[in-house]
C-alpha cells in the first residue's frame, strides 16, 4: 500500500509540476518548457495505471485532483502572485479535509 500512495504523490507532483509550467511555455511557444510538461504529465498518467491496479477510480481521482488543485492554488500564490480570497482558502481547506476522509475510511473498505 506504500508504494502505491508513493506512486500516487509522485504522480500528483508531476501533474503539479507540469500545470505549473504551463503559463511558462506561454502557449506552447517556449520549446523547454513544453517538453517539460509534457514529460510531467505523461509520467503523472503512466504512475497513475499503477495505481489504479490497486485503488478503486474514485478514490485515486478524489485525491489526485484535490491535492492537485491545493497544490497548484498554493503555488500559483507563491510563485505567479495570484491572489487567494478568504474564502477559496477555506475551500481550499475543505479539499484537503475531504481528500483525507475519503482515503481514511476507503481504505477499511477495500
Amino acid at each position: 500500500m506504500i508504494k502505491t500512495y508513493s506512486f500516487l504523490f509522485i504522480a500528483i507532483f508531476c501533474e503539479v509540476a507540469g500545470t505549473m509550467l504551463l503559463p511558462v511555455s506561454q502557449n506552447f511557444t517556449k520549446v523547454i518548457p513544453t517538453v517539460c510538461l509534457t514529460i510531467f504529465y505523461l509520467v503523472s498518467f503512466y504512475l497513475m495505471t499503477f495505481v489504479m491496479d490497486k485503488l478503486p477510480i474514485a478514490i485515486v481521482y478524489a485525491t489526485w485532483s484535490g491535492l492537485g488543485i491545493f497544490t497548484i492554488a498554493i503555488l500559483g500564490y507563491i510563485f505567479f502572485k495570484q491572489t487567494l480570497a478568504w474564502q477559496a482558502i477555506l475551500g481550499l481547506f475543505f479539499i484537503v479535509v475531504g481528500v483525507v476522509l475519503v482515503n481514511t475510511f476507503s481504505i477499511k473498505s477495500i
